[in-house]
């Protein structure tokens, strides 16, 4: 398993760290490899990890060789080979590498596979990095979707100044990007896994993508059914920002003030909540506490307006039970079986997400109908994600 971050520090991680578990518990032997930390919690035999690289903190002296760093990383590749060497595998797994290891430890593993050693290149994408220098597919200046770079024409990641509102971070996104387009290193990946259709959508805007990608949907704890009563409230959870929505939900609360709103989460846009009487800000809630509430809401509403893949909460609130209002954009329409377990608006309309909102509230037998379908939803667990996963880790053998 390769990946940037070998610490928990969002949802790739989460998915290396069980999907890793559970290799091993099948009798695979799994080593990681990526930058070292002081919460790295998995690792490799012969302990080989490329410097920790802090673009928040860190020395200024450090820093100054960040941009070439980002594009290529020779310490990446000769660390990377003393674990090949060691370990002999049979399958390298890339998740998130680009500027931390960058895609130099491509060529590396392909170098070694040249030497007689036969080994499966797959790579699953957790974003849009390998196609968007800022991975969003979205412009944070702007808070626009943008597809302008698919294709490979990555000059307007300069030209929106993409990457951090800077045009010096851009100009080494785009570098990098570039670089790499012209390098060939990604036709050397066998299998590129996508956790939604329409990001394979998006990756097989590059021809030489389009031949690799498969999409799977990500994978979801098994969990157990309980019918809960339901209390008279509608339940957002997760970040409080411009691209999840936050403002035009927020909007919306305003003008439905019969209909009570659980806000459960944090993030720059908190302060928009203060104020509004049919808003309760519990703040970030996890475990047995977000369950509860995500159990007794009478609907959750998920109003992103970027392209998000496969989101974790709009699975995990149907699976508790709570039918979902999700924006039709990314891969969240995958997820909701319209009719059935939830229903979906105009991601951004404020509009068409009122009179949803309204259709949903003022009718208990429907959600309450849509509560009852959530007993036959059919996410892959893990094991069901296992066995998609062997055909492509074994297909070279």
């Amino acid at each position: 398993m390769i990946n940037k971050f070998l610490y928990p520090n969002g949802g790739s991680e989460t998915y290396i760290f069980k999907l890793g578990d559970y290799l091993k518990s099948q009798g695979h032997e799994v080593q990681y490899f990526g930058m070292e930390h002081e919460g790295r919690c998995v690792g490799n035999r012969v302990n080989a990890y490329t410097s920790d690289m802090d673009f928040h903190g860190g020395s200024k002296l450090a820093k100054l060789a960040y941009p070439i760093k980002t594009i290529y990383s020779t310490e990446a590749r000769k660390k990377l080979r003393l674990v090949l060497e060691d370990f002999k595998p049979d399958v390298c797994h890339l998740n998130n590498f680009n500027y931390q290891l960058t895609p130099s430890i491509i060529l590396e593993i392909q170098k070694w596979r040249k030497q007689g050693h036969p080994c499966r290149i797959v790579f699953t994408a957790h974003d849009y990095q390998l196609i968007c220098p800022n991975h969003m597919c979205n412009n944070p200046n702007t808070g626009e979707n943008c597809e302008k770079c698919l294709g490979g024409h990555f000059l307007n990641c300069v030209k929106g100044k993409c990457i951090h509102g800077s045009t010096a971070k851009s100009a080494i996104g785009m570098l990098e990007a570039e670089f790499w387009k012209l390098n060939g290193a990604y036709k050397y990946i066998d299998t590129m896994i996508c956790c939604s259709q329409f990001l394979k959508t998006k990756m097989d805007s590059n021809p030489l993508f389009a031949q690799k990608t498969v999409a799977l949907h990500n994978f979801v704890d098994k969990v157990e059914w309980k019918d809960t009563p339901k209390k008279d409230y509608v339940l957002y959870f997760g970040r409080f920002s411009k691209e999840k929505g936050i403002d035009t939900l927020v909007r919306v609360c305003k003008e439905l003030p019969d209909v009570q709103f659980i806000f459960a989460g944090t993030g720059p846009l908190e302060s928009e909540l203060s104020g509004i009487p049919n808003i309760k800000n519990v703040g970030f809630q996890r475990g047995e506490a977000l369950e509860k509430l995500i159990r007794e809401a009478r609907f959750s509403v998920y109003p992103s307006e970027w392209y998000e893949n496969c989101p974790f909460s709009v699975m995990e609130s149907q699976m508790y039970g709570t039918p979902v209002l999700g924006a039709n954009i990314g891969g969240i329409p995958e997820l909701i079986e319209v009719g059935k377990t939830g229903a979906l608006f105009e991601s951004g309309n404020a509009d068409d997400l009122k009179e949803k909102i309204q259709t949903l509230w003022s009718n208990h037998a429907l959600t309450d109908q849509y509560t009852e379908n959530c007993k036959a939803i059919t996410f892959d667990t893990i094991e069901a994600y296992y066995k998609k996963m062997l055909p492509i880790y074994g297909a070279a053998k």
